[in-house]
């Protein structure tokens, strides 16, 4: 099984801006880059059957049909989803479609456009690490994708309840 990044961003440029930020990433997790909410759903699908889990969101919000917080909503209705990590990254949510994600979808985090680039690793690390922890994986396969101290900590715990 292996974890997958999903990242929702109708823009060309700002979604390739973000793989490139996570390029370190994408060797021990899957990056899977989307352009709209219909193709995420189809990633979520292909991941699935794959015997892989999607561990973290990175959405926009402001995007044609479905908004990026409402997409963050129905991955809650969706077992196959619901424990996903959730990062509104956005330059346009208002307040209310904040309060929406975070009341509604469980949002994780936000992170506003332009961001920094090691912000955005240091979130993912954080969510990544938060994801194993929720979901009981052992964190070993992943700990170059991970929270060093936190990974380590979940290890010796895995461990010892084996």
């Amino acid at each position: 099984m292996k974890l997958a990044i999903l990242i929702v961003e109708d823009e060309p440029e700002v979604r390739a801006s973000i793989e490139r930020d996570l390029i370190d990433f994408a060797s021990i997790v899957r990056i899977e880059p989307t352009e709209d909410v219909d193709d995420a759903w189809d990633v979520v699908d292909e991941v699935d059957a794959d015997g892989d889990v999607i561990a973290l969101a990175l959405c926009d919000h402001r995007m044609p049909g479905t908004t990026g917080v409402e997409f963050l909503v129905q991955m809650m209705d969706d077992d196959r989803t619901a424990m996903t990590r959730k990062v509104l990254v956005t330059g346009q949510a208002d307040l209310t479609d904040t309060v929406r994600a975070v009341n509604d979808a469980d949002l994780d985090h936000y992170i506003a456009k332009p961001w920094d680039p090691e912000e955005l690793r240091d979130t993912v690390r954080m969510m990544l690490t938060d994801f194993v922890e929720v979901a009981g994986i052992n964190p070993l396969p992943y700990l170059a994708a991970l929270d060093q101290e936190r990974a380590m900590e979940l290890a010796r715990h895995f461990s010892r309840a084996d």
